[in-house]
C-alpha cells in the first residue's frame, strides 16, 4: 500500500474488525478517519445495478467532477475492466477479504476517453495512476451488503475539480486480510475473470491456479 490514505483506512478497518472477518457498518466512525475521509467511499453490493455509491468523499467526487452518490461504481470503469472489477467486488463481499489494486484512468482530453485526441491534449492531461482499496463491511449480519473503499491518485492532478477522470482500468492487485495466508499479485488478462479465492489461493476456471 503506497498511498497514506489507503494505509490508514486499512489499518483502521483492521483494528475495528478485531477477530471478526469484517467490521459492522456501524463500527465505522467518520470522525476517526477524518484525515482520509475525502478519499473514501461506501458501495452497496448490488451486482444487477453496478454497485451504486452510497457515500463518496469530496476528493473522490472531484476526480470525476460530479457527485457520485447513487451512481453505479462499474460505470467508472472501461468496458474491458468492468468484468474484472465485478469479479473483484464479488470476491471482497463473498470471501470477506480485502483487495488493494493499481488503477489507471484517462485524464480530460486523453485520447482513450473518446474526446479530443490531439497531441497537445494528450500532453496536457496524460493518464493518471491511482491506488484502490476495497474492504468488506458487515451490515445487519451480512458480509455481502456493503463495501468500504478508497481511491487516491499517486499525485494530485492539476485538473482536479475542473476535468473528469474516465475509463478506469485495473492493473495488478493483491488480497489483504486474515482470510489470505500470503498476499498474491495477479496481472489480469483482458477478457478473463480474475479468479476465485479459495482457501487462500487464486483459482482460475479451467484448472489453473
Amino acid at each position: 500500500m503506497k498511498h497514506s490514505s489507503i494505509r490508514e483506512l486499512f489499518e483502521y478497518w483492521n483494528a475495528r474488525r478485531g477477530r471478526r472477518p469484517a467490521p459492522e457498518r456501524t463500527d465505522i466512525e467518520p470522525g476517526a478517519i477524518r484525515r482520509v475521509l475525502a478519499d473514501t467511499f461506501i458501495l452497496s453490493f448490488e451486482p444487477r445495478v453496478g454497485h451504486p455509491f452510497r457515500i463518496a468523499g469530496t476528493r473522490v467526487c472531484a476526480l470525476f467532477a460530479r457527485e457520485l452518490k447513487g451512481e453505479a461504481f462499474l460505470d467508472l470503469w472501461s468496458v474491458d475492466s468492468r468484468s474484472d472489477m465485478r469479479t473483484l467486488l464479488a470476491i471482497v463481499a463473498e470471501e470477506t477479504v480485502g483487495v488493494v489494486a493499481s488503477v489507471t484512468g484517462a485524464g480530460p482530453g486523453h485520447p482513450s476517453t473518446g474526446h479530443a485526441s490531439t497531441d497537445q491534449a494528450s500532453t496536457d492531461h496524460p493518464s493518471l495512476g491511482l491506488e484502490l482499496l476495497l474492504l468488506p463491511l458487515s451490515h445487519h449480519g451480512r458480509s455481502d451488503a456493503r463495501v468500504l473503499g478508497a481511491i487516491a491518485p499517486s499525485e494530485p492532478p492539476v485538473w482536479i475539480g475542473r476535468g473528469t477522470l474516465r475509463d478506469l482500468t485495473v492493473g495488478t492487485h493483491r488480497y489483504v486480510g486474515a482470510t489470505v495466508d500470503h498476499a498474491r499479485s495477479v496481472v489480469p488478462h483482458p477478457g478473463r475473470l480474475l479468479g476465485r479465492l479459495r482457501h487462500g489461493f487464486v483459482v482460475y476456471d479451467g484448472g489453473q491456479s
